[in-house]
């Protein structure tokens, strides 16, 4: 049998070719950056893609989430999510701004409505939640929490590209949503990422903080910083857009595969689709219990290892057990039972658009006994 290594993520990537051709008109124009022709196109088709109003480029998916916290004017305490990527609480720390940590809800594993209201304190602003493996937060109650305390909600929705409610885009909801595309995601600019609003004059701002803060030639409106996209991620992102529906098809494939196989295998555990839900199966984790399944969850992954089979423990270690947070008070491993449930069961199984029926099957062949 065929031992290539079975990677958790590949990206995807445009026609060599077709980006050749637009490198030459960047080449000819010479305007490789500062909102050039091709960033226009692609924040235009982006909207239109992901059916919302504005939406602002940046190059890198973090950049968004420090950038908004800014543009709000964001401080004091943020009530987020221990079971993220570190970016999510970074943004925070790097805005001097104190994390609060909630639980989850073990069904999604995304921030638990229920748990909210008992972390708020006089100093609290805003709330940031995370679409945890795109599957959609329940924005209705975070937002009727926040309306009822005066708060701000910023969603770090860097797993959820084209992630849709009832015809509806996840990106709308909150006052802001941030997106990653990294050469990880479903969509991809290389490195890259943005930011949604909902209307002109928020658009505006962003597009200030992410240049310097420069309105014009000679005025600066604000502190800002330098994190545009430039014109050849642009390019390289126009391409991946016209095919990254079929990547999305490609991965629901492989998720259906997943699910019929080890639906009935005692011990692991997945998410099934949301009803009314548009889901883009960026990640396809798996829980393990160790007593039902005989053997724990890193001697699984440790074995999909051995076979060149690479899983990954996505999010292992929380981020409320990192040296930067493991000292606040709402860290401690008793206030998140769930998220350390969570991240000590979870392994995220290859998931992209290039896997083989043969690729799902060796890695199939790892799990079920």
């Amino acid at each position: 049998m065929d031992n290539k290594l079975i990677t958790v993520t590949s990206p995807l990537l445009p026609n060599l070719d077709d980006l050749n051709e637009m490198l030459k008109q960047i080449w000819a124009s010479k305007w490789i950056t500062n909102n050039g022709q091709f960033h226009k196109q692609l924040e235009k088709e982006l909207a239109a893609y992901l059916k919302v109003p504005y939406i602002s480029l940046f190059t890198n998916g973090t950049l968004p989430l420090i950038t908004a916290l800014q543009a709000l004017r964001i401080t004091g305490e943020v009530i987020t999510t221990p079971y993220s990527f570190v970016a999510t609480t970074h943004a925070l720390w790097w805005n001097g701004i104190k994390p609060v940590f909630v639980d989850i809800d073990p069904g999604t594993g995304n921030i638990n409505p229920d748990k909210i209201e008992a972390a708020i304190t006089p100093k609290t602003t805003a709330i940031m939640p995370v679409h945890v493996y795109g599957k959609p937060c329940d924005t209705k109650r975070i937002q009727e929490i926040a309306d009822q305390y005066g708060l701000k909600v910023i969603y770090d929705a860097a797993h959820a590209f084209g992630v849709e409610v009832n015809g509806e885009s996840i990106l709308n909801a909150g006052d802001l949503s941030t997106l990653s595309f990294h050469a990880t995601k479903v969509y991809n600019t290389v490195e890259g990422g943005a930011m949604v609003m909902h209307d002109e004059r928020m658009k505006k701002r962003i597009d200030y903080l992410k240049n310097f803060g420069f309105a014009n030639e000679t005025t600066v409106v604000g502190p800002g910083i330098n994190s545009k996209m430039d014109e050849v991620r642009s390019a390289y992102g126009l391409l991946n857009l016209r095919q990254v529906d079929a990547a999305i098809e490609a991965r629901h494939q492989v998720a259906i595969k997943y699910r019929n196989a080890l639906r009935n295998v005692e011990g692991i555990t997945f998410f099934d689709d949301m009803p009314g839900v548009r889901h883009n199966y960026s990640y396809f984790p798996i829980f393990v219990d160790a007593k039902k399944y005989g053997m724990t969850r890193d001697e699984l992954y440790f074995k999909m290892k051995d076979l060149n089979v690479l899983g990954r423990r996505y999010f292992y270690p929380l981020i409320s057990e990192f040296s930067t947070y493991r000292g606040l008070e709402s860290a401690r491993p008793d206030n998140l039972p769930e998220a350390h449930k969570m991240a000590n069961s979870v392994i995220c199984l290859p998931m992209h658009h290039s896997l083989s029926d043969e690729d799902v099957e060796r890695v199939l062949k790892c799990i079920v006994k």
